[in-house]
């Protein structure tokens, strides 16, 4: 069915760029789920194909995906490793929102496009607190940034910074307690001062590296404020995010084919054939392909309606409701593809184990559930009229 979703020979090209490294992902991908340790073979192997700077657009120099292509690609990527993807999407969206957006001053935005050019670079946002938890729910971060001179003197304990051994620059978000404003800082992470926790110790996307960012009165020259937040995150509708939804699409993908070859293959000596002949197991096969194909339609709808300049002003909570719609769908898929395996699904050395690991995760990355349905009912609230109004 993914063919379906295939427009453009630049498209077909990469996938076949991203088939020629799937060997060099998947390679270590069990003992680095096990140890806890990174990527790096995965994400060397990504550099070499220049996939890090396919978001920068064709007019700095880059390929120029536009947020359908991306997600194509992260599907698949997410397919192979979904550690690597979540990585690799954050980078992604961090490069295509900025230079679509024009977030930064030209001179910036030319100044980073010749470093992408000329090396491909990771970069993610440091945004979320222990004290603030998500960023998307508005509280403002205890990291500070204050005025020295012509510089700025950074400090702070940033969580959830995904993929930093391979960062080459974080956004760290600050509070600006000269402006009394919150904002984004572009910084090195070789800067001296900055440093991170090994505290990354979950039972999902164990490879991602989502170490606890420290930053010790780090100082930034004046052309490093890159961001000063006219509109709270929490309310940007940035469809670039959508890297997220399909990353775990993909892992649900991994998961239907490992069970349906299974089912394919598997015939226990109880039965005169595989058990892909058995009623019960065509269901769960069956309801599989249906919400992979929900989960596709409702996913690259919304990415065509964000790619489209006509319409994506009138989006509103669709990037909410496809993240809500894929990420839940791929949690079912995956859990039906364990119940057609059985008990052998749970055994560490099955990837099923780990594609239910990782697939939870997505329900704690932005946007959240309950922040998606309660927009929705305060839309519908508001379009009819009512006396609801928003605190």
């Amino acid at each position: 069915m993914k063919d379906l979703f295939i427009k453009t020979d630049q498209q077909r090209q990469w996938l076949k760029k991203l088939e020629s490294v799937k060997e060099q992902i998947v390679e270590d991908v069990e003992e680095i789920d096990r140890q806890g340790s990174f990527p790096f073979k995965g994400i060397e192997a990504l550099k070499k194909i220049k996939y890090p700077a396919v978001t920068l657009p064709q007019q700095y120099g880059g390929e120029g995906f536009s947020i359908y292509d991306m997600i194509l690609l992260q599907e698949t990527l997410g397919s192979y490793d979904g550690s690597t993807a979540l990585i690799t999407g954050w980078s992604l969206n961090c490069i295509g929102d900025v230079f679509q957006q024009k977030i930064w001053s030209e001179d910036m935005l030319q100044h980073y496009a010749a470093q992408i050019r000329a090396r491909p670079r990771f970069v993610n946002r440091a945004a979320s607190e222990v004290g603030t938890g998500s960023p998307t729910r508005g509280g403002r971060p205890s990291t500070t940034a204050k005025r020295s001179g012509q510089n700025w003197i950074i400090s702070g304990h940033k969580t959830f910074t995904t993929g930093i051994p391979v960062l080459d620059d974080i956004l760290v978000q600050a509070f600006v307690e000269e402006e009394q404003a919150v904002g984004f800082f572009l910084i090195s992470s070789t800067a001296p001062g900055v440093s991170w926790q090994e505290n990354w110790d979950v039972v999902g996307m164990r490879g991602t590296s989502s170490h606890d960012l420290i930053l010790n009165k780090v100082v930034v020259e004046d052309v490093a404020y890159v961001e000063r937040a006219t509109t709270p995150r929490q309310l940007k509708n940035d469809g670039y995010l959508l890297h997220i939804p399909a990353t775990y699409l993909g892992i649900a993908q991994a998961a239907r084919d490992y069970a349906v070859d299974f089912a394919n293959t598997y015939q226990p000596n109880s039965l005169p054939a595989p058990i892909g002949t058995l009623p019960s197991v065509q269901e769960h096969i069956g309801q599989i392909d249906l919400k992979l194909a929900q989960a596709r339609f409702t996913l690259y709808g919304v990415a065509e309606l964000f790619d489209d300049v006509n319409r994506k002003g009138l989006l509103k909570n669709e990037l909410g409701i496809a993240k809500h719609t894929v990420t839940n769908l791929a949690i079912e898929i995956v859990d039906r593809a364990m119940r057609i395996v059985g008990a052998k699904s749970l055994q560490l050395s099955n990837p099923l184990q780990r594609y239910y690991r990782d697939v939870r995760a997505g329900l704690h990355n932005p946007p959240m559930d309950d922040m998606t349905i309660k927009k929705l009912a305060e839309i519908a609230l508001k379009e009819r009229g009512t006396i609801y109004e928003k605190a």
